[in-house]
C-alpha cells in the first residue's frame, strides 16, 4: 500500500467526520450490478476515535475516468455496517443523491 494513499485516507475521514483515524484491516470488496463487477478493491477499516456517531469508518479510493484519484469515506453506521455495505451506499449516493440513496439502500436491505 501507498503511504502517501493511506495518509489521504485517514486525511478525508478525519477532516470529514472529526476524530482520530487508526487503521485496522483491509478488505477486498466486489460490488456487482446484474452480475456484473461494477466496482472492486480494497476498502481500509478505520477505528474511528472521538466520533460522536460511531467507532468504525471505511475508506478506499478510485480511479476516475478523468485520471484523477476520487477518495471515499463512510461511517460504519446502520444500515452501513460493513465495508461492502459502505461500497454500496457511496455507488448509490453518486447515482440517486444522498437522500434517494438512502431510501433504496433501506429498501434493499429490508428486501434482499
Amino acid at each position: 500500500m501507498n503511504e502517501g494513499c493511506l495518509d489521504q485516507l485517514v486525511h478525508v475521514i478525519e477532516t470529514q467526520y472529526g476524530g482520530t483515524a487508526t487503521l485496522v484491516r483491509l478488505v477486498p470488496v466486489r460490488e456487482t450490478l446484474e452480475r456484473q463487477t461494477v466496482w472492486e478493491g480494497i476498502v481500509h477499516v478505520f477505528d474511528l476515535g472521538g466520533n460522536p456517531k460511531t467507532t468504525r469508518a471505511y475508506a478506499w479510493s478510485s480511479l476516475q475516468g478523468d485520471g484523477k484519484r476520487r477518495y471515499y469515506a463512510v461511517l460504519h453506521v446502520p444500515p452501513i455496517v460493513s465495508p461492502g455495505d459502505a461500497v454500496t451506499a457511496a455507488m448509490a449516493a453518486e447515482r440517486w443523491g444522498r437522500d434517494g440513496a438512502l431510501q433504496r439502500y433501506r429498501l434493499r436491505a429490508e428486501h434482499p
